[in-house]
Order: C-alpha cells, then structure tokens, then sequence
C-alpha cells in the first residue's frame, strides 16, 4: 500500500554513477519511495535544495567540488532543513568524517558496500530502505545546542587542579581524585543511558554539560555497527570535561567517566568483589539492534548500586523498556525521558513514557540539569 499522500520524494548525491543507479534502483523498487531528483556532487545538491523540498537526502561524503560535510555546512549556514542521511565508509575516516556529518545535523547513516556484490546485496538494501523509511518521518533538532555553545553554557562546579593542568592535553587520567587515591563511586548511584537515530548529536547536548568531578560513572548504549562509536567517544572525549570512552572488556565502572557501548556488541555490567566491571557479549542482535540497551539495564539488576537514574533519549523502536521494566523490580530507579518536540525519532523515550515508570519527561536542553539535581550536583 503507498502511503496516504503519494510516494515520498527522495534526493540521491553520490559522484559515482554506479552508485547513483544501485540507490536509484533499491529506492524506487519501494512503493512508499521515489527518486525525484540526483545529483553528483554537493554543488549540485545545494541548488536543488535551495528551491525543492525532499522527504529525505541521501548523501555521500567524498564528492569534488563539494563534499558531503560542505554541503551539510552550508545547509546549516543558510538554515535550509533537510532530512539527510550519509552513505558511509567504514574506514577510520569514515568513521570521523560520519560523526562529523552527525554533528552538522545528519540524522542517520549506513555503511557504504566495498564493491559492486555488495552493493547488489539483500544488506545493503534492507539498511538503505529502513534508513530512508526512518529519515522521511524523522524530525529535525531545530534547538539544539552545538558544542561550542554547549562549552560556553557549562556553569558546572569547577574543575580539580589536576584535571585543569591537562584538559586541553587529553592526557586526563580516568579517575577523580582526593588528594592521590581515587575516589570509588560514593554515591551507590549510576547513570544508564539509552538513544538511537538522532541520538549522537543528542548526546552532544547532554556530555559537555556534565561537571568534572561527576560523582558517578555513565554508560551509554547508542545503537551503532562497530567502526564508529570508538569516534563517537573521541569526538565526545574533546569537547567534555568528563572522560569519554569507548568501554572495553573489563573496564573498572569510575565516577567522571563516560562508557560508550562498542558497535557490534552487547554491554553488561558485572560485580565482582565489589567492583563494577564492563563484560561485553558477541550475542545475537536482540530489539534489532547490537549494542541493545537491555542487556545494560538487566545486568545493573545484579550490580553493587542501589539506585539507577536511566535516560531515555531519541530513538526508533522501544529499546530499553524492557530493560529499565526489569531493573525497576530490583532496584530503585529514577528514570529520565526525552519529550517528543526534541526527539529526532520518538520511539523510545515513547515506548519507556508509556510503561508509567518515568519520573520525568523533559526537553532535550535540560536532560543534563535533571541528571545532576537527582545526584544532589
């Protein structure tokens, strides 16, 4: 059945030919989809955004003339919305060009196909089209923050001398300190934190905003293949007074510290002798997805904290339901979510909202300040 309203106008900007017929071809052989227009590099892309309207774009980053990242530049600079998504490498490049892209207002992307089979391919397809379908219904942050407004905004309790002396370095050590022995969670509280399309410039809105001597760890589960959320938590890393990080198996849980579940695999929480530990699991996808933020919740059930303040933010699906469900019959929790005016993708804060079990349902801009005034900061 088309959907009510006719097909859905698609834009497709790629320099390669083969890849403009490959996306063409997937797209159009969707009834509820149509390729209304190409373009082979950004400057042709920006005049045919300057003076039409498209459902969604997808784009690629490396074009002459204009690349991906320029065009979503100038897009931003003239206040021209558009719902695009990045046709990305999977290289270490890649990986920062697409966080980049994220950043500039992208709202998801998917791996480009290495060759002509791959590209032909049942998986390519399938992501192509679920990206499209989500892009078409997706809502664009038009408040949100960037990172350095986001700096300058920090009224965060002041930095140790030790993190002052080597913020800019990166060479931040991963505790917080009182006088030279590190400080062990006191508080009994962890924060666990959920998102998915939309969620890495959202999270742009909530880590800068973190104080640096953050009483307690954060995990976060963000759903991404692997290759990128290592970038993610770098680019996070530079513009926070947290530490950032890719969590790693048997990384000790820290207060100040930031754990982004790696893409490709599930992330528990285990307690062993006291300490809270990282475990990461190669197990199926579970909700569709891998890194699934249930896994997290569940396993916080068997941790050493009392209490766990979970955060819901922008997301398709219901991921982390489930989750904060089972955790709220064993332990106290207080749990966060995002509304749906400053939600990219109001699926999973939805999904949690209706359980009953949220304590608050706020805007994206005052996520951080619930945090912290439910850990007394």
């Amino acid at each position: 059945m088309i959907v009510l309203g006719g097909k859905k106008k698609i834009l497709v900007v790629d320099d390669s030919a083969l890849m403009r017929r490959i996306s063409c071809d997937i797209i159009n052989s969707d009834e509820n989809f149509e390729v209304e227009d190409v373009a082979k590099d950004g400057v042709e892309a920006f005049a045919l955004l300057t003076d039409h309207q498209y459902d969604a774009v997808v784009l690629d980053i490396n074009m002459p003339r204009m690349t991906g990242l320029e065009l979503l530049e100038r897009l931003k600079k003239n206040r021209i919305k558009a719902n695009v998504v990045m046709n990305s490498t999977l290289t270490k490049n890649g990986a920062e060009e697409t966080i980049r892209a994220l950043e500039l207002g992208a709202i998801d992307f998917i791996t480009k196909p290495e060759n002509f089979i791959a590209a032909k391919g049942s998986d390519y397809r399938n992501a192509l089209l679920q990206t499209v379908r989500v892009a078409t219904r997706a809502r664009i942050q038009r408040r949100s923050m960037d990172v350095n407004v986001v700096k300058e905004r920090n009224t965060a309790p002041q930095v140790t001398e030790e993190k002052k002396s080597t913020v800019g370095a990166k060479q931040r050590t991963m505790t917080l300190r009182t006088g030279n022995q590190p400080v062990a969670g006191k508080t009994g509280k962890v924060i666990a934190l959920a998102c998915s399309t939309g969620g890495p410039k959202s999270l742009q809105s909530v880590i800068p905003l973190l104080p640096a001597n953050l009483p307690v760890p954060m995990l976060v589960v963000q759903h991404m293949p692997a290759g990128f959320t290592k970038s993610l938590a770098e680019r996070l890393d530079d513009v926070s007074k947290v530490k950032v990080k890719e969590a790693e198996e048997g990384d000790v849980l820290l207060p100040g510290c930031v754990y982004i579940a790696p893409g490709g695999k599930h992330m528990q929480v285990k307690t062993t002798g006291g300490t809270n530990k990282i475990i990461l699991m190669d197990e199926p996808p579970r909700e569709g997805v891998k890194p699934c933020a249930n896994y997290m919740y569940e396993s916080l059930a068997d941790s050493s904290y009392n209490e766990i303040v979970c955060v819901v933010l922008t997301g398709m699906g219901a991921d982390g339901t489930k989750g904060i469900q089972f955790l709220d019959k064993n332990k106290k929790t207080y749990v966060i979510a995002q509304d749906e005016t400053s939600s990219v993708v109001y699926g999973m804060p939805k999904a949690i909202a209706e359980t009953g079990l949220v304590d608050e349902i706020v805007p994206l801009t005052k996520i951080t300040e619930r945090i912290l005034k439910n850990l007394g900061v």
